[in-house]
């Protein structure tokens, strides 16, 4: 009588089912489609009482003479001392800004040559028109 061996553990075919496998997954992954979310905004209504994001800054600048500037418009004369003109119309952009609930930021652009006093008079105009946010700066013109 022959005497019938063992076998053993057969690797050639584990590989054969590992790469039938292998092939399977990669020829699927193709075939899987990839979703996106489109972030869109529908138009609607805008709720009033929720705040305005952006930002009111107003340019003030102080010419040498003492000429007032408010976003290049020339606003009193060099000469007055209470800036009528200005004070009224910092007034209005505080009340349309307060309405829009949104900050009302004024950056004031001085001259280096410019009085100090008059600064001080622009300050004023600032605190009857009740306008919190301000910055200073110099012109840089040289």
């Amino acid at each position: 009588m022959a005497e019938e061996g063992t076998p053993g553990f057969q690797i050639a075919p584990m590989i054969d089912v590992v790469f039938v496998i292998m092939l399977f997954f990669m020829v699927m992954a193709g075939a899987v489609k990839v979703e996106k979310e489109l972030n869109i905004d529908l138009p609607g209504v805008e709720n009033p009482d929720s705040p305005v994001d952006f930002v009111d800054e107003q340019i003030i600048t102080i010419s040498e003479e003492g000429e007032v500037a408010l976003n290049d418009e020339v606003m009193d004369s060099p000469t007055s001392v209470l800036l009528p003109e200005l004070t009224n119309s910092l007034v209005r952009l505080k009340k349309s800004t307060d309405a829009a609930k949104s900050p009302l930021v004024v950056t004031i652009i001085s001259d280096t040559t410019a009085k100090y006093s008059r600064a001080i008079q622009i300050m004023d105009a600032l605190a009857a028109a009740q306008v919190t946010s301000v910055t200073f700066t110099v012109s840089d013109d040289e």
